[in-house]
Formats: structure tokens, C-alpha cells, sequence
């Protein structure tokens, strides 16, 4: 029996896990070891575990990590802390591969405790770009560090083999967070508004802000005038918890004083996979600047206006409306997604991010890839010899 042991820091990479995990699960030739870290183990952030406990998983260890700051000094003794803690938990057990998601900054923690163990890595979700934010630099960190890679698309491969990484080690399977929005049956509105606690009076607008973490202005600003735009907005105002990224706490704070404003507004330090899904299958548009909008919001067919340059370099769909980091032209962009042509317009839409069967691919080759000594070592593959 195969052991595969999967670590996820927060609700940003468990949407992707939770359909591996199911399959793990199912799979007599493989055993699960799950390790829940960073924001998952936090009351401030929804503390997610639980969520995970009631998807019926046993957690084969929780690593503490997250300092009560996110200043940048904050973050980094996370990442030292985390780096501790995982190297205790695989002191006590040694999958025979690892699985992550994403490009958190939590990630360099898990990668950097491995190497000695002499843990195989396998990623998800590498050779895409963002390059507004230090996620960019993590993700092609992990990369290096990875020795299997399960990617969105061709131009993800295509990406991962400029960086020298073998054919042999990239499948092109899908993101497996778009395999839940097939499989999971979707609250109808009444039932997601007694949920929610709040009427849901059209339009819906969910909400989510992270930090910009290479912006050229502060994160004050930033959701200043992000809420500002907001103001001039009627309707349902439903907003998400950022990341746990540098400054991030100053975008909670500055989010709950406008929704203390608001009677048709609400902060949610987490909703749950379902009512998060359920709501983009509700809402009327999505504004902010999360990868959501980008890889889950075009199967829903939803517009989304995403603000700033986090986002930027990611393959988008006709969905998405891009603005700068402007109050009126963010106001303006809202009102043009919310016209009924251009919903109509988004009927045909497809996602090119994944088709539902991303964790049945990934599974088959869990099983089947050979992970002897040989594997562990790394060979640059040169793409100009290939030409």
C-alpha cells in the first residue's frame, strides 16, 4: 500500500484537496496521512479544521504555524515555525509522497523540511503567473523543489519545461477544485439566505480583497478605495476573509467598520465550501482580486471585476473585467457587470481551467508512478536541445 500524505494550509487550497482526499480515501492501494497547518488551525480565520473533521477525514497531525501578526516579520517566523513543525511531524511519519496545493507562502515551509526526509513532492497547480503578488516567486520556488507536477493546462507544462523540469514528471490534468462544483448539489437561494443569516435583495455582490503584496501602495489604500466604489452600491453585500498574507488583518479590520455601516452587508471569516460554491452560483457579480474569480467564477458564468495587478499573467476568460485601483472606474466596472447583456453574453462560456475529472487523473498516476531512489533526483531537461 502506497502512503500519501497531503498538507493543506487554508480554505485557498482545500477546495482543490477535498476531491483527492475523497479519492485517497476510497482507494484500497493507498493509505492517507493528512497534516492541517497555517490558516485552517486559526479561530480568526474561520478555524477550517473543523470543516475538514466534518468532511469525515482523520487528520494524521496538525502543525501549528501562524504567529498572531502578519506584519512581513510575521510572516516569515511563520515560515520558520512552520518549518519546525513539519520537520517533527515527518520526523514521526514519512509519507512515501507528498502532495500540495498552490503557492501560499506557507508552502515554503513544507518543501524546506522535506528535503532532508527525503520525501518526494508532488504540486499542484504550478506554471501559472501572478504577478502582482509574491506568490509568483513561491510558486516557481516549489517548482524547483517538486519532483511531480499536476498542471491546469498546456501552457502551464509548456512553462515548467522552460524551467528544465522533465516531460516525464508534468500531467496536464485540470485544477481538481473545478471536480466539486460538478459532484456538489448547490443550495437554492432561500435555503443559502437562512444559511447566510441576511436577505439576499439582488444584486448580489460577493466579495473578496486580499493584500497586493507587491503593490506600489499600501493595503490601507488599496481596500479604501476598493470600499469607497462599494459605497455607491445597492443590493447584497457579502464579503470573504483575505489570506493570511502581510497586512491582511488591516483589510479585516477596515471591511468590518463598512459592514457595520450596511444592513445588506456581511463579513464572513469563512463560508464553506458549499455556501461558497452556492453563492457564485447565486451571485450577480464578484468583485476583488482572488484567483477565484479567475479559475472557479467561468464555470458559473459569473462577471467578475478584478482590481489591481494581483491577478496578472493568469489566462482569462471573457468573465472577467479588469480595472485598476480607481474608485470610479471600479464603480463603473461593477454597474457594466451587472447589465443584462453582458451576463447574456457569458452563456456559451467554458472553463479552460479544468473539466471535473482533474483528481481521477491525478490519482491514476499517485498509484502508478514508480518512486524509487532514481526519482528523488532531478535532471534538467534543456528545451533549445529539443528544437
Amino acid at each position: 500500500m502506497r502512503s500519501i500524505g497531503v498538507v493543506t494550509v487554508g480554505r485557498s487550497d482545500y477546495s482543490s484537496c477535498l476531491p483527492i482526499l475523497k479519492q485517497i480515501q476510497q482507494d484500497p492501494d493507498l493509505h492517507l496521512h493528512l497534516i492541517v497547518t497555517g490558516m485552517h488551525l486559526s479561530p480568526e480565520f474561520g478555524l477550517t479544521v473543523q470543516e475538514i473533521e466534518s468532511d469525515g477525514f482523520e487528520i494524521g497531525d496538525r502543525v501549528e504555524m501562524l504567529l498572531n501578526s502578519n506584519t512581513p516579520e510575521g510572516v516569515a517566523k511563520s515560515i520558520g515555525l512552520g518549518t519546525i513543525g513539519l520537520a517533527q511531524s515527518f520526523a514521526r511519519y514519512q509519507p512515501d509522497l507528498l502532495l500540495i496545493v498552490g503557492d501560499r507562502f506557507e508552502l515554503l515551509s513544507i518543501v524546506s523540511s522535506t528535503l532532508p526526509f527525503r520525501i518526494p513532492i508532488a504540486h499542484i497547480s504550478g506554471g501559472d503567473i501572478t504577478e502582482g503578488a509574491i506568490d509568483n516567486q513561491i510558486r516557481y520556488a516549489v517548482t524547483q523543489m517538486s519532483h511531480l507536477h499536476f498542471v491546469a493546462m498546456q501552457e502551464h507544462k509548456e512553462r515548467l519545461l522552460q524551467m528544465g523540469e522533465q516531460p516525464w514528471r508534468v500531467f496536464v490534468t485540470g485544477d481538481p477544485a473545478l471536480d466539486s462544483i460538478q459532484q456538489m448539489k448547490l443550495m437554492v437561494r432561500e435555503e443559502l439566505s437562512q444559511s447566510l443569516g441576511l436577505e439576499l435583495k439582488p444584486p448580489i455582490l460577493l466579495i473578496t480583497y486580499h493584500p497586493t503584496t507587491l503593490s506600489a501602495i499600501s493595503p490601507v489604500e488599496e481596500i479604501e478605495i476598493v470600499l469607497k466604489a462599494l459605497e455607491q452600491v445597492e443590493g447584497t453585500l457579502i464579503f470573504t476573509c483575505p489570506n493570511a498574507d502581510p497586512e491582511g488583518r488591516v483589510i479585516i479590520k477596515k471591511i468590518q467598520e463598512f459592514v457595520a455601516t450596511r444592513t445588506q452587508a456581511k463579513f464572513f471569516s469563512n463560508l464553506g465550501q458549499l455556501r461558497y460554491y452556492s453563492l457564485l452560483g447565486q451571485a450577480d457579480v464578484m468583485v476583488g482580486n482572488s484567483s477565484s474569480g479567475i479559475w472557479e467564477a467561468p464555470s458559473f458564468r459569473l462577471p467578475v471585476v478584478n482590481i489591481g495587478d494581483r491577478q496578472q499573467g493568469r489566462l482569462q476568460t471573457k468573465n472577467v473585467i479588469d480595472v485598476g485601483l480607481d474608485f470610479k472606474a471600479i464603480n463603473e466596472s461593477i454597474n457594466r457587470a451587472l447589465q443584462s447583456y453582458f451576463r447574456l453574453g457569458l452563456s456559451d462560456l467554458k472553463n479552460p481551467y479544468g473539466d471535473g475529472q482533474a483528481a481521477y487523473r491525478i490519482i491514476r498516476v499517485l498509484k502508478s508512478i514508480n518512486i524509487g531512489s532514481s526519482f528523488l533526483k532531478k535532471q534538467f531537461f534543456s528545451v533549445s536541445n529539443q528544437i
